[in-house]
């Protein structure tokens, strides 16, 4: 699991006027994990893609995948990489069992019937394989974008934005297929606006924004050492202030004082077990309350707060 399969180092993409979509970009991807690239809208997210893929050309800065330099030794490498693009852009006249096997005979691979109908059949595609791509609802061409991505059988795979605006049924069709791939040693780097689905599937995590890699990390030492706890303590009575004996929590008093609200910990438990020692203070100190709502940081909320901070720097 820990053998690299993919390097990026000082990977850079610069446009025209100056645009930076990659700036300095260093990046190891281990073989078999699943790793989820979070970031906003035009974070660079899919130019690195593109660059990996052979898509993009560079401004500076190495690729290596499987061992190889993608500036002189591309094909090898290209040929073990899969890519499943946002934008549905394939034949729409041909059929679908057609566009899938030409994908595969793109790559130099022998035919194997046997090969396309399972992967097919896993999308359930297979009542559709002589139906022309243009005949096909959104959900079901975003199927054939990943048939077609699967069937040369790459060992490295690229989801960009898989999900994004397809049906919940397929949601869950292609996240078991990416539990299956990974149980074969297939790597899964993946793009999604959905986060929750990030937190659920990644083994690690990396958010960018504005071409620079803010933060990559095992998605459980993230929450760890990001997270937080917050608790909202309805109060039975307004406080004018805070008592002195609570002042050694983090706690704010909310407007009209019916309300206090904590927020601290460190993600491994500690806010927990101050809140636990909060609600025996407010006792100790006379203070009723009425209610506890609490809340563990989840992986979009520490998303949102590294992108959060970083706006604020750039500002």
């Amino acid at each position: 699991m820990s053998e690299p399969i993919l390097e990026l180092s000082g990977l850079s993409k610069v446009y025209s006027r100056g645009v930076k979509a990659l700036d300095d970009v260093d990046l190891i991807i281990k073989r078999g994990e699943i790793f989820a690239l979070l970031g906003p809208n035009g974070a660079g997210k899919t130019t690195l893609i593109g660059a990996v893929c052979g898509l993009v050309r560079t401004s500076g800065g190495t690729i290596r995948a499987f061992g190889h330099d993608m500036a002189s030794d591309w094909r090898k490498a290209r040929a073990r990489i899969g890519l499943v693009p946002q934008e549905l852009s394939t034949d729409m006249f041909e059929p679908v069992i057609r566009s899938v096997a030409y994908s595969r005979g793109l790559f130099g691979l022998a035919p194997d019937a046997a090969r396309i109908e399972e992967i097919l059949r896993s999308l359930s595609l297979w009542d559709k394989r002589d139906s022309k791509i243009m005949e096909l609802s959104g959900g079901m061409k975003r199927r054939v974008l990943i048939a077609k991505a699967l069937a040369h059988e790459p060992d490295l795979l690229f989801l960009d934005e898989p999900t994004a605006g397809v049906d919940v049924e397929l949601r869950k069709d292609m996240w078991r297929l990416i539990g299956e791939m990974q149980t074969r040693g297939v790597t899964i780097i993946l793009t999604t606006h959905y986060i929750e689905e990030a937190e659920e599937m990644a083994d690690r995590v990396g958010i960018i924004r504005g071409g620079k890699i803010l933060m990559v990390d095992d998605k459980a030492a993230m929450m760890a050492r990001l997270g937080r706890t917050e608790a909202h303590i309805t109060l039975s009575q307004p406080l004018a202030a805070i008592p002195h004996a609570l002042t050694p929590f983090p706690i704010e008093l909310e407007e009209g004082g019916l309300g206090l609200v904590y927020r601290g910990g460190d993600g491994a438990g500690k806010g927990k077990a101050e809140v636990a020692e909060l609600t025996k203070a407010l006792i100790s100190a006379g203070v009723d309350y009425t209610g506890i709502d609490q809340h563990e940081s989840s992986l979009e909320d520490i998303f949102v707060q590294l992108v959060g901070e970083q706006e604020g720097e750039a500002a």
